[in-house]
């Protein structure tokens, strides 16, 4: 029995991952998180022996040891996280407190024995991008932002950790992943949302910036098989899509498959946070998952369906 630590688990992304591992009968999960951010709702109901819920803060040392102590556990996700540019820019201090969660699940988990951590980076990581696609191999350091800052110290922390402890790692380098769990935080759930309810679509600046997608099965799916087929040790992986969207062509994309009668409002640029491109070197994943990735569209047409369903 595979026994895995999930933090940050009633997140978007954890969660969506523990609906996948829940259903392999040789795995028990401890989803852990402290319901800042995460919401409870999010988590599978689910009367197993093999799953449970534990609420407490990895940054406390006290919750998290009693946890890891407790289960001596093969892997570890460690994906809790102050998150959202909004929410980050305004508690920077907040954000600055995950650091102490790294330093927290590292220890413990080369004192427990944990085979491998799995670590949620972002592609925050590169600031200013200085090469388009942006590459593992190239990570400029130049963003001011606490959020950026603290993720590229997650990975220094995690890198010093495999050097000198022989812990094994895998960083994945999130870029814009969406899905029917994704909280309103983010553009294109926050675009969805104002059109289900014929509100409108507000976009920061002229809309030209541009983003890729990813949808959520592709990133679990990557997950998935760096988990059960050994794949990516000790590597940094860019997780996302390269085919880069404007913000106002999301937009305008929301409203055709909703149909919605919802207006496009601009606003002033947004003052730091908003990159004009951001777009990965995907290689690495698409060799990894042998296959291409989810169109947006039809991305965006699953989480219309998903809402219908529900």
């Amino acid at each position: 029995m595979r026994r895995i630590l999930i933090t940050g688990a009633a997140g978007f992304i954890p969660s969506s991952l523990i609906d996948k591992l829940i259903s392999i009968d040789d795995i028990f999960i401890v989803a852990f998180d402290n319901l800042l951010t995460g919401r409870i709702s999010n988590l599978p109901y689910h009367n197993s022996n093999r799953y449970r819920f534990i609420k407490g803060n990895v940054n406390s040392y006290e919750d998290i040891s009693q946890v890891m102590l407790a289960y001596n556990f093969d892997y570890v996700f460690h994906y809790a996280a102050v998150v959202g540019v909004k929410r980050t820019l305004a508690n920077p201090l907040l954000v600055l407190e995950d650091i102490k969660g790294f330093e927290n699940i590292l220890t413990l988990s080369k004192n427990t024995g944990v085979q491998r951590v799995f670590f949620s980076s972002s592609s925050e990581v590169y600031g200013e991008p200085v090469e388009f696609p942006q590459n593992e191999q190239t990570t400029p350091l130049n963003s001011k932002l606490p959020y950026a800052i603290v993720k590229n110290v997650g990975e220094a922390f995690i890198r010093s950790f495999q050097a000198e402890h022989n812990l094994s790692f895998t960083i994945f380098r999130f870029f814009n992943t969406y899905g029917p769990k994704q909280s309103p935080d983010f553009v294109l759930s926050k675009f969805l949302y104002a059109a289900y309810n014929n509100q409108d679509l507000t976009i920061y600046g002229d809309g030209l910036q541009t983003r890729t997608f990813c949808y959520i099965d592709d990133n679990i799916e990557m997950a998935l098989r760096c988990l059960n087929e050994g794949l990516g040790i000790n590597e940094v992986i860019n997780v996302g899509s390269d085919k880069e969207t404007s913000i106002i062509e999301l937009a305008n994309l929301i409203l055709d498959l909703t149909n919605s009668s919802s207006r496009v409002i601009h606003l002033p640029p947004l003052a730091q946070g908003d990159m004009r491109r951001r777009c990965p070197d995907n290689s690495r994943m698409l060799a990894l998952l042998g296959r291409s990735l989810q169109p947006l569209d039809s991305g965006i047409q699953a989480i219309i369906d998903y809402h219908k369903s529900t």
